[in-house]
């Protein structure tokens, strides 16, 4: 019973309400100094900042008031919370308050940038890039979906890396979250990313909030942004701008989707899937598939990571998977500067042999003597690996020996 997602509902529900109960009033600048802001949206901004006492560095989302209702700040704080343990999830510090014009909470500090960054237009990303990123979102969704819960807005921008080469990856952004069931009247999103059945209550004049007859929310609603997220990386554009009757990309898709006998051969694939192989394009067809109830689970990618997924006649970027095999080379620390009055650092890590460890910043990353870094990374398969520690001397700031 206690795993039901029902059961779930009742933790987010509860959290929500002793968060309410306790959310203290606060200024930013009492209890955090404010280093600058790496992001901005329409939810409000994210600042990157250093807590006062312990010197932690911490990414500071801040929402003004005026625009963002007590609830919806509840919600997705708590969701937020509630799934942060998970490694491809970003992590929450629990710190949740009010100032006099925002409603801020603190998140782990992610250095890097996001997957649709490093999307090279027309071009993608390497295969085994996506294959690696596509792993790890797929073991957040299951994760966010064991609990009852849909992410609704999986894109590459709410995708964080913590490395060029998607080594790990993290999701983030659960503004739009809701529990499984909900029912939607009013949506809000990103038109490529939006499967037929929400497309088919949106308005032809792009993201904006729209009425509607109420949907349910289902993870068929992420499955689909996911593939279409493959599809993007993979490529480096949309395969439609709606999925709409009006749009001729999508048109096509549905064409094929809907064959009696789904033919793969070259001649009867629309034109902007025709560099996929047979395999890749059943994948498609399982998490594209036009009626919801038809998608498999995100999960089920799995079963197609050895195949490949774009045909060889096709030019792709060559990978880095031989770097499994070289970990006998050195780590390079270049400082990128001091972001705390307590000698905290910021490290950036080059190494085109082995997998990039993700940085975990301590309240005092650097001593007067010792250096030790705290990293995780992944196996060749995708799955998130215990992580390790690396002491050293500063002598390591010139390169250490992984092996």
């Amino acid at each position: 019973y206690s795993s039901s997602p029902h059961f779930k509902h009742c933790l987010i529900d509860e959290l929500m309400e002793l968060t309410a109960q306790s959310i203290n009033h606060l200024e930013i600048q009492e209890r955090f100094n404010v280093i600058k802001e790496i992001g901005r949206g329409k939810y409000g901004k994210v600042l990157l900042v250093t807590h006062r006492c312990r010197g932690t560095p911490m990414a500071l989302k801040v929402m003004p008031k005026a625009s963002t209702k007590l609830q919806g700040f509840l919600r997705e704080y708590c969701i937020s919370l509630h799934l942060s343990c998970h490694p491809c999830i970003v992590g929450l510090f629990g710190i949740a308050f009010q100032s006099k014009e925002h409603y801020c909470f603190a998140q782990e500090l992610v250095i890097g940038r996001d997957l649709f960054a490093v999307i090279q237009p027309k071009v993608g990303i390497p295969e085994s890039s996506v294959k690696r990123c596509a792993l790890q979102v797929a073991s957040a969704l299951e994760f966010i979906h064991s609990h009852g819960l849909v992410h609704r807005d999986i894109k590459p921008e709410n995708i964080l890396l913590l490395d060029s080469h998607c080594q790990q990856v993290k999701l983030a952004d659960f503004g739009l979250a809701q529990k499984r069931g909900t029912m939607i009247r009013f949506i809000t999103g990103t038109l490529p990313y939006m499967a037929p059945e929400l497309c088919s209550m949106a308005l032809l004049d792009g993201q904006r909030e729209v009425t509607a007859p109420p949907l349910s929310v289902e993870p068929s609603l992420d499955t689909w942004a996911f593939g279409v997220v493959i599809f993007c990386i993979l490529t480096g554009y949309f395969p439609w701008d709606r999925c709409m009757d009006s749009d001729d990309f999508y048109q096509e898709f549905a064409g094929w989707c809907r064959m009696e006998q789904r033919s793969y051969t070259e001649k009867d694939i629309p034109p902007l899937w025709k560099k996929f192989t047979p395999e890749a394009m059943e994948m498609f067809g399982k998490l594209l598939a036009l009626d919801a109830r038809d998608r498999f689970s995100v999960g089920e990618v799995r079963g197609y990571m050895e195949m490949e997924w774009m045909k060889k006649t096709y030019p792709v970027q060559s990978g880095l998977d031989s770097s499994m095999e070289m970990r006998h080379k050195f780590i390079h620390f270049s400082p990128m500067g001091l972001i705390s009055s307590n000698t905290s650092y910021v490290l950036s890590i080059q190494n085109p042999f082995i997998p990039a460890p993700a940085l975990t910043l301590s309240d005092s990353f650097l001593s007067i003597n010792l250096l030790t870094l705290c990293c995780s990374w992944l196996c060749a398969d995708g799955r998130p690996a215990a992580a390790v520690r690396w002491p050293g001397v500063p002598q390591v700031l010139s390169g250490c020996d992984v092996s």
